[in-house]
């Protein structure tokens, strides 16, 4: 696993279905060696902090493996890296990945933390209004770190795995139950049961667990 490219934003202003919005999806690649604090990176900053950023979004990564299917999908589209708003696009890096797993990057250590779901800021960044259903229902998330040792990274480095939690849900699990399985006792009990997921998502789940008899 390794980073293809880091990228980042400060917020600016851009139109969307007449209004004026600002965002900090529009990331850019840089290059040399950047530092990775625990909310964000040098350079990178989220414009509403109410809904993005914080210690359990401080970073963002998405599969460069996942551009493909957009290709396909958006053909019309210019796909460049950083085009869905991610601090890190990566090389073999999944979904697959549990909720508590840490990685190495570069000199820094992050943990996955859960996946991305998407605000209307995606659909401006298009100029879609197809594109927060398109990326939902595609279940290609990517996923959101919390940074456990701050460090610098770059373009090129590898992601060690350095450390897995298999009891814990999984960011692919997380994407069926968000959308698909919302009521699947056992995913639900396995995602309550994950010591690092954040509390706001063990809120959100607990009210469907109660419902179904858990």
């Amino acid at each position: 696993m390794k980073v293809v490219s880091l990228n980042v934003a400060r917020p600016r202003l851009t139109l969307y279905k007449g209004a004026t919005i600002n965002t900090g999806i529009f990331k850019q690649p840089v290059t040399g060696r950047v530092a990775l604090r625990t909310l964000n990176l040098d350079g990178d900053q989220q414009a509403d902090l109410s809904v993005h950023g914080g210690i359990y979004k401080a970073v963002y990564a998405y599969p460069s493996e996942h551009y493909e299917y957009w290709r396909r999908e958006l053909p019309d589209t210019d796909l460049r890296w950083g085009m869905f708003g991610e601090n890190f696009t990566t090389q073999g890096l999944t979904e697959e990945l549990h909720v508590g797993d840490r990685i190495r990057i570069g000199s820094a250590i992050v943990m996955v933390r859960q996946p991305r779901m998407p605000c209307y800021k995606l659909a401006a960044k298009f100029q879609r209004d197809d594109m927060i259903e398109r990326f939902l229902h595609s279940g290609r998330s990517g996923l959101y770190f919390s940074v456990e040792q701050e460090g610098e990274a770059g373009e090129g480095d590898s992601l060690e795995l350095i450390s897995q939690d298999r009891k814990g849900i999984s960011i692919a699990e997380m994407n069926r139950l968000f959308l698909r399985e919302k009521y699947n006792r056992n995913l639900l009990q396995k995602a309550i049961a994950t010591a690092a997921l954040p509390e706001d998502w063990r809120e959100y789940f607990l009210p469907r667990l109660s419902r179904h008899g858990g």
